[in-house]
């Protein structure tokens, strides 16, 4: 009976023992989990701030000059270009932009620097000549790709013909490149609006002011054609001869003044003079260092960006 009686205990301090290990088993489980879930929310939250401290930061200066223009988006159709979604409408506004055929890789660019656009030389133009030609100034071109290089100093700009905007009745969306070169270590504390500025030195925005003003002028023109018909149906033929006796008197007057000094053309102007003084030429022969603008009567020879002959 005794034996019985130990045989009876030691079985339930047994199942006691395997109870509690299971227990401890158990509790050790949820310890181990609750800590790997802890962990993961603490990895979260340490992703959410550090995305929002990304999301916060600065845009780069890249970024912000891309935010100053539109880029063109072009695709293949029908075996050639096609404007997509056009972009911001830039003008040229200085010769010796170089372009190439739309499928050459790389485009030859040219230089700004110091207010100074220096067209490209070497290998590049030398290849591409039989299929190149330079824009001329008032072309209109999108832009096509931004870069920055902070580290070099430059911004590049790389542009295709906006043949609809030129009236190209054969597109050809010629392509070309400048590179806007600042001084060493001055683009990264260069402000946004003076880039931009320097950019329009060569491609200006088209703000559309050319067509606006002939619009006006259009008005202009047929509010007064209006005025002076109701004028002359309102007051008879006497104020006609009036107007008509004006009109004599304002040409003998633009007879009697003096006529208007010729303009002059000097060695050592640069090609913005001479525009300014000549207009824009019929023909510009670009030959690097040296470029002329062909006129009807006369011919200006630049050299290092200076008159340095005429004929």
């Amino acid at each position: 009976m005794n034996r019985h009686s130990e045989r009876c205990e030691e079985s339930t301090h047994r199942k006691r023992s395997a109870i509690l290990a299971l227990a401890f088993a158990t509790m050790a489980c949820c310890a181990i989990v609750l800590c790997n879930q802890s962990a993961a929310l603490d990895g979260q939250n340490n992703a959410g701030q550090n995305n929002a401290g990304q999301n916060n930061a600065p845009p780069s200066l890249q970024e912000q000059i891309k935010a100053q223009y539109k880029l063109v988006k072009v695709g293949v159709s029908g075996g050639g270009l096609t404007v997509l979604n056009p972009g911001t409408v830039l003008n040229v506004q200085k010769a010796g932009l170089l372009g190439v055929p739309p499928q050459t890789m790389v485009p030859c660019a040219a230089k700004f620097q110091d207010g100074n656009l220096n067209s490209p030389t070497g290998f590049c133009p030398a290849m591409m000549k039989s299929v190149s030609r330079f824009l001329q100034v008032g072309d209109k071109v999108y832009p096509l790709k931004i870069d920055v290089s902070l580290d070099k100093d430059r911004v590049a700009f790389q542009i295709v013909e906006c043949d609809s905007c030129n009236g190209t009745e054969q597109p050809s969306f010629y392509k070309s490149e400048v590179i806007f070169q600042f001084a060493k270590g001055s683009l990264q504390s260069t402000g946004v609006s003076q880039i931009i500025d320097t950019i329009g030195q060569v491609l200006a925005i088209d703000n559309g002011d050319d067509s606006q003003q002939n619009g006006q002028n259009q008005n202009q023109d047929q509010g007064g054609n209006q005025n002076n018909a109701q004028n002359g149906n309102g007051n008879g033929n006497g104020n006609n001869q009036q107007n008509n006796n004006q009109s004599n008197g304002g040409g003998a007057q633009a007879q009697q003044q003096s006529p208007q000094e010729p303009q002059q053309i000097e060695k050592g102007q640069t090609p913005d003079q001479v525009k300014a003084a000549l207009g824009n030429p019929d023909k510009i022969v670009n030959l690097g260092a040296k470029l002329i603008y062909v006129y009807k009567d006369i011919k200006v020879t630049f050299l290092n960006g200076k008159v340095s002959d005429v004929q």
